[in-house]
């Protein structure tokens, strides 16, 4: 008696297999990644087919030129920084971020660079209509003949699309809107994410064009779709910023064509966005007059060393529990400075409501700013101004030690630069000394 077949379902983000269809995988727990047989062997054939027609005979390496991996520049300074010198032919780019941070807006400045430059680029909005890009071109003085618009959310039409333009470069906004017509998930499936991204990718290698991709991100702030989306693309950019605030950071967390550690600083404009290529203005006060409660500190993003200003508030209060209200800092972190300065440095701060913030709406998460943060609340609490060309860094330990942290060197120096004559850090080791040097 023949056996009847069974179909079988397997996962195509981590390989599990069920024998009936489930919506959210057993082993990695991904929702909507579990596909037929059929339908995942027939994306294995289509891929390998793929493969079998892009096959080239191997050649040694000394023979093979660098020429197509030399970057050129995008015309965006903070932006070339991020991708180590500016775009590769055949690379292909992820640009990931919040809801409104301005991605479509950044990557609309690159078109619009490039097409200054004469040459051809291809935008493909996939969430907004050519009329609604072209009205945010104009706010952004973004216009070209040589900038093609198309609104296409299915793969097919966009790679005919790439076919009739022949662009030096493509831009997808967003690579979770557009669908292929050959997968029956709906668009931001993950397997409809990674057959448009793998396709995509493919056809940048084969042309020798690089592609910027936007990607979405969920809740916890991670890219949506499969993990695989990261490892498949060259670069993977993070585009950050409050939007109550007009700074935004874009920062590489992988790039196969340069550093990892460099972050561009832009400013949200009515005009669109701008670079600031110095940005230690930002986060210091206007004020000439000496306060009480703040202290400047230089903090590190990436290899850029930012100067920020700490302030700090404290205030008598009649509640059994006093208030700690934190704004740009980690409120933990500031919890065990206040631990420490009460306990090491005798501050009484423990029935008195604490307020501590960072100029410029910029965030501090790393333990460099421990000592400025621990000098502004004791400059508060005694109401004593530190003094004007004084900066602090350095990481404090629950003995009431000073640390050193990364890159003092390059801290220091920037702090200089700006006329910050006094430098308080871990020369000090201990957190009373660093006090009284403050303060003498």
């Amino acid at each position: 008696m023949a056996t009847r077949s069974a179909t079988a379902y397997r996962c195509t983000e981590c390989g599990w297999q069920t024998a009936k269809w489930v919506g959210r995988c057993g082993e990695c727990q991904s929702w909507g990644t579990v596909v037929s047989s059929a339908e995942n062997e027939g994306i294995t054939k289509a891929v390998r087919a793929t493969v079998l027609d892009a096959a080239r005979i191997a050649r040694p390496i000394t023979e093979i030129s660098s020429d197509i991996a030399s970057h050129w520049a995008t015309g965006i300074g903070e932006f070339d920084r991020v991708l180590g010198g500016g775009l590769v032919p055949g690379a292909a780019i992820l640009l990931s971020g919040e809801p409104g941070v301005g991605k479509s807006t950044l990557l609309l400045e690159v078109a619009a660079k490039a097409a200054e430059e004469h040459l051809r680029v291809l935008y493909v909005s996939a969430e907004e209509s050519v009329s609604q890009v072209k009205l945010r071109a104009e706010r952004t003085h973004s216009l070209s003949p040589t900038l093609m618009l198309a609104a296409e959310t299915d793969l097919s039409t966009v790679l005919g699309q790439i076919d009739a333009v022949q662009p030096h470069l493509v831009i997808v906004d967003s690579v979770q809107t557009v669908a292929s017509a050959s997968l029956d998930s709906a668009a931001g499936s993950p397997t409809q994410v990674r057959e448009v991204a793998s396709t995509l990718i493919r056809v940048a290698k084969e042309r020798s064009l690089p592609v910027l991709l936007v990607g979405h991100v969920t809740k916890d702030g991670s890219i949506a779709g499969p993990r695989v989306l990261e490892h498949l693309v060259d670069v993977v950019c993070q585009f950050e910023g409050d939007r109550q605030t007009a700074l935004r950071f874009v920062r590489a967390l992988k790039n196969r064509f340069g550093p990892t550690d460099e972050v561009g600083c832009f400013e949200m404009t009515s005009d669109g966005i701008a670079e600031v290529p110095d940005p230690s203005g930002l986060f210091l006060s206007r004020g000439s007059d000496a306060v009480s409660g703040t202290c400047v500190t230089v903090a590190l993003e990436g290899r850029r060393a930012l100067p920020v200003e700490v302030q700090a508030l404290v205030v008598s209060t009649s509640t059994p529990n006093p208030r700690r209200v934190t704004n740009g800092v980690d409120a933990s972190r500031v919890a065990m400075i206040l631990a420490v300065l009460e306990r090491r440095a005798r501050v009484k701060l423990a029935e008195l409501d604490v307020y501590v913030s960072t100029v410029g709406g910029v965030r501090l998460t790393e333990p460099g700013a421990d000592l400025a943060i621990a000098l502004a609340l004791a400059s508060a609490a005694s109401d004593k101004p530190l003094p004007h060309d004084l900066a602090a860094f350095g990481e404090i330990s629950l003995a009431g030690e000073v640390r050193p942290v990364s890159s003092s060197r390059i801290r220091a120096a920037e702090a200089k630069r700006l006329g910050f004559t006094r430098i308080v850090d871990d020369e000090s080791q201990q957190l009373v000394r660093a006090l009284t040097r403050a303060f003498t």
